[in-house]
């Protein structure tokens, strides 16, 4: 991967300069007035508003009986000094190529228009130009598809994801447990035999009519108390013989007081019946 990055890096290199030789650019120093001690436009301004790439080109038109350019350092450029310049243009109509980035100095040959400003510097720029960048960026696409590729396999990590969703079935048979709730309501059911038990509490109204029994035994304590008198014959007849009369209607009321016995006990017979009948 390092390897192939860095051959891409060198194609780039390498079709950005081409690219740079093939489509270099001249420059007119001074414009149509050249290079004089008082052109239309500054040369500061002038330099400071262009783009230079490397293999660009400088040109420089001026009186060659009169004057020259030279190439110098920043130091030989803030003071002037001519002396020793790096490169030397004569001949009144001269061309200065590029061949680097950075800054580049020049001044005129003549020391006293150096000294009132007929003087330049030109910053190279390390790309050529602006349009390169995209017939560039078609290579690096190349490096980086690989590693798209290796995104990919994240995405087999999403189905594991899935298996949690039928944990969400087994929340489901809790919900047979309401059924076993059900039950509960026979239970009203059975409160029901407890309702028999309330009939049994009608037996104890036979024990009431019993008690009629000894209604009945009212008139005979009543009959005795006449049928002695009456049924002694011989105290009737000690005391009674002088009123014979009385002897003969005392037995009477013994036979009418024995009907009234007879029905009572017939009545009770008649209400126990019915008594039982209703129980059963």
């Amino acid at each position: 991967m390092a390897f192939h990055s860095s051959l891409c890096i060198s194609m780039a290199i390498i079709f950005i300069a081409s690219i740079s030789s093939s489509h270099a650019t001249t420059f007119q120093v001074g414009g149509k007035d050249g290079w004089t001690l008082h052109p239309s436009e500054n040369y500061t301004n002038w330099s400071s508003r262009l783009r230079f790439l490397i293999n660009d080109t400088l040109h420089f038109k001026y009186d060659g009986s009169s004057d020259s350019v030279l190439v110098v350092n920043r130091s030989d450029y803030d003071g002037c000094i001519g002396d020793n310049p790096i490169t030397k243009l004569e001949g009144g109509d001269s061309v200065f190529k590029f061949d680097r980035s950075g800054p580049f100095y020049f001044i005129t040959g003549n020391k006293s228009n150096c000294d009132q400003g007929q003087k330049l510097i030109v910053v190279v720029l390390a790309l050529r130009n602006r349009s390169s960048p995209p017939s560039v960026a078609a290579p690096p696409p190349i490096p980086s598809s690989p590693p798209v590729s290796p995104v990919l396999p994240p995405s087999p990590l999403v189905s594991p994801v899935l298996p949690p969703s039928p944990l969400v079935s087994p929340v489901l048979p809790p919900s047979p447990l309401v059924s076993p709730v059900l039950p509960p309501s026979p239970l009203v059911s059975p409160v029901l035999p407890p309702s028999p038990l309330v009939s049994p509490v009608h037996p104890p109204s036979p024990l009431v009519s019993p008690v009629l029994p000894p209604s009945p035994v009212s008139p005979p304590s009543g009959t005795p108390v006449l049928t002695p008198p009456a049924s002694s014959p011989g105290g009737g007849r000690s005391s009674g013989g002088d009123n014979p009369s009385a002897e003969t209607t005392s037995p009477p009321p013994p036979s009418a007081a024995a009907p009234p016995l007879s029905d009572t006990i017939i009545a009770s017979v008649v209400t126990m019946i019915f008594v039982l009948w209703g129980i059963y």
